[in-house]
């Protein structure tokens, strides 16, 4: 017990009986040389072979932070003790963690969803890369998908660390007696397994961490670059680079003037074409290269749709991102030289691993870019939104390469903190990849503004001209905005007055969708038509998560106007010419296919409805991520090590109580003990 050579181990006969496990001398031994109680075992961890001398390993971790390390050659043996003492020790609330094997199993503190003002005890199991918790408030959570952590950080000091787990949706902060040994288990199990697709560290989509991230720099830094993926960049340093996204591509922050394009586009390739069963894998490659010579376009078409749908999940997301962007780099083929048939000719061999001499890798390719939105079902929402990030992203490089003045992917503007005045004015450099969160934290620091507990600093877009404002949401990229701003318009960083209300509310309420009366109104210089009298007449509406509907009244069964709401864009206020019938209004402006924009105004009868109303449509276009989770707004002063950055609401529960409990964290991590 406690040692790591095979030959420092003592032989003992270990009996399980009652709740207690005690190890003799020997067989014939009356008294036990000592005793672990189930009761006191926090943690059981299962190595792999050998990692301690004998071939089968466990450890069982106690509340008087004792190691104790059992050994024994049979597998078969191994397996049932520890399936024994995890019986002994996990109470029946938690037994379904049992029905799998796990290499790690044990009990922590926790804060997560409502339970954010003391901690509790949860149960949790380590089982490849997912992470299962059973809480005493209800039964067995959905596991947490380790390589799809949209942030693994630790925050506190080296005595009392806190480890902060985000996945889409959900928060968990644990501390525990075997703090490092969960998290070395917990940081292994979130980076990559191996070297196909579905071992990667994942996002959100699927795409593995290291596609997006490569693709991602192209895009901000390498559209225009001349012969983009046709040049090869430096060996040692696209190797370095390679391996270092391999071995943990979230922790890697690729960033222009330290990476050149044509190393990470190197990179980019060399992966895909090392990948172990190839991105159309080896089963379905050839039915690819088959179907390019179909003559007929329409049934080939329809026939890479049927293929692409056999993929597996992460093939296919990734065989979409990817073609998505080559899509994007060929419509700048007039600077970059790399049309679709350049594209082609470079991705077909790497895609299909082949040595350049079969044409239709090269076919499948270039039929892959050309009939890009139909292949992959591209609606044209998606397509409009892609078309105006690259349109902004170029322009604004475009833009400072002219001026000589600062590097090409930045943009100078004017930001205004509070209100629009000479002495609050910063001049602030935009990169491609900067959110509006990063800005308003920009702007705050450079003015010395410390963040209190109830504060909710937001950057508007502000439209002075229609006497209206729009919050941007805090993953919201700076640069297109920029590109679309009027000359009647600015950005002023300034507190959201209502962000706590409406969190409140989307926090208590029991459905997505919200529906009632409110004036409206068309803006009919817009459009050309309208209402009779042109003013604000009651109607009624229905907001889901697809779109808002209008109705002449609410026994109608049909809506007069139906429009999707992600194409929406709502700013609060009214201008006064108008006339509004109340002061607790906004005005929706919606780009049409065409890029013709329409717009109206709608007025509620009370601010709580106006809130309401408002923090539907935030909760509905940004896919229930109103706010961010606190770690980066409330801790930025804490030490912490970071393997990502992405900020996403809690398990249950208001972001106002997310951010009570981060804070309660920072100010003392071992209340966390004391509290059980």
């Amino acid at each position: 017990m406690g040692a790591s050579r095979k030959g420092e181990f003592s032989r003992r006969w270990c009996v399980l009986s009652d709740g207690v496990l005690s190890y003799y001398e020997n067989e014939r031994a009356v008294t036990p040389n000592g005793e672990i109680r189930a009761s006191e075992i926090v943690c059981l961890a299962v190595p792999l072979p050998d990692t301690h001398g004998f071939e089968h390993t466990f450890e069982v971790y106690t509340e008087g932070e004792r190691l104790y390390l059992f050994g024994l050659e049979s597998m078969e043996q191994a397996h049932e003790w520890v399936k024994c003492i995890a019986k002994a020790f996990v109470p029946p609330l938690a037994e379904d963690l049992l029905a799998r094997d796990f290499e790690r199993l044990g009990r922590l503190p926790y804060k997560a969803g409502l339970s954010l003002q003391r901690a509790q005890e949860g149960w949790f199991s380590l089982s490849g890369s997912e992470l299962r918790a059973v809480f005493p408030e209800g039964p067995c959570e959905e596991p947490l998908q380790l390589r799809k952590l949209q942030e693994l950080s630790i925050q506190g000091d080296s005595e009392n660390q806190v480890l902060v787990l985000v996945e889409r949706r959900r928060t968990l902060y644990i501390q525990g007696l075997d703090f490092m040994g969960w998290l070395g288990a917990i940081q292994k199990a979130a980076a990559s397994m191996g070297d196909t697709l579905s071992e990667q560290q994942l996002g959100d989509s699927d795409i593995p961490v290291i596609v997006y991230r490569c693709v991602d720099y192209i895009t901000q830094c390498g559209l225009t670059s001349e012969g983009i993926y046709r040049k090869c960049g430096q060996t040692s340093k696209t190797q370095r680079l390679l391996e270092s996204l391999r071995q943990d591509a979230r922790s890697v922050h690729l960033k222009e003037g330290e990476q050149h394009v044509d190393d990470v586009s190197s990179a980019l390739k060399r992966f895909l074409r090392d990948l172990p069963d190839g991105l159309f894998t080896r089963a379905q490659r050839l039915a690819w290269l088959e179907a390019s010579e179909i003559e007929d376009e329409e049934e080939k078409v329809s026939r890479y749709r049927e293929l692409l749908v056999r993929l597996p999940p992460v093939n296919r997301a990734t065989v979409k991102a990817l073609i998505s962007h080559l899509y994007c780099v060929q419509c700048f083929s007039d600077t970059n030289q790399m049309n679709v048939h350049n594209l082609a000719i470079v991705f077909g061999p790497t895609l299909f691993q082949t040595d350049g001499q079969d044409y239709k890798a090269g076919r499948v390719v270039e039929d892959l870019i050309n009939h890009y939105v139909v292949v992959f079902s591209v609606d044209e929402e998606e397509l409009r939104k892609q078309r105006e990030e690259i349109t902004a992203i170029v322009k604004m490089r475009v833009a400072g390469t002219a001026s000589g003045t600062q590097h090409a992917g930045d943009f100078i503007c004017t930001v205004y903190l509070e209100e629009k005045k000479a002495e609050t004015e910063q001049h602030v450099k935009i990169p491609a990849s900067m959110t509006a969160e990063e800005l308003t934290l920009e702007i705050l620091d450079r003015r010395n503004v410390g963040i209190r507990e109830k504060d909710y600093w937001t950057c508007f877009e502000v439209n002075e001209r229609e006497e209206a404002e729009r919050p941007l949401h805090f993953a919201e990229k700076v640069l297109p905005i920029l590109h679309g701003l009027g000359t009647d318009s600015h950005l002023v960083v300034k507190k959201h007055q209502a962000m706590e209300a409406m969190l409140l509310y989307l926090a208590s309420r029991v459905s997505d969708t919200k529906h009632g009366m409110m004036k409206f109104r068309e803006d009919r210089s817009l459009l050309g038509l309208g209402l009779p009298s042109g003013g604000f007449h009651d109607r009624y509406f229905i907001l889901n998560s697809s779109c808002l509907r209008l109705y002449k009244e609410v026994r109608s069964h049909r809506p007069e106007k139906e429009w999707p709401v992600k194409s929406l864009r709502v700013y609060l206020g009214v201008k006064k010419k108008l006339r509004p019938p109340t002061c607790w209004g906004f005005t929706v402006v919606h780009e049409t296919e065409k890029h013709e924009k329409q717009q109206w105004y709608l007025c509620c009868d009370t601010q709580m409805e106006l809130r309401e109303w408002f923090a539907t449509f935030l909760f509905v276009q940004h896919d229930g991520l109103v706010w961010p989770s606190e770690p980066s707004r409330v801790s930025r002063a804490v030490p912490e090590v970071r393997l990502g950055s992405v900020s996403l609401i809690p398990l249950r529960g208001s972001e106002n109580e997310m951010r009570r409990s981060v804070a309660a964290f920072t100010a003392d991590p071992l209340s966390l003990l004391r509290n059980v």
